[in-house]
């Protein structure tokens, strides 16, 4: 991931942690991107 790329996964994946996004909503071309910091998180259970 370049470094933009980066904080935008990062920001997916605070917006689902905190319960204002849902991972289905996240574009595809960074669920694999959103799914491995969630998992890095250990909130698999976020991850559908």
């Amino acid at each position: 991931m370049k470094r933009g790329e980066d904080v935008l996964a990062m920001l997916f994946a605070t917006q689902i942690i905190e319960g204002r996004w849902t991972f289905e909503r996240v574009p595809s071309i960074w669920q694999e991107d959103v799914r491995t910091l969630l998992k890095a998180e250990n909130r698999d259970d976020l991850i559908k």
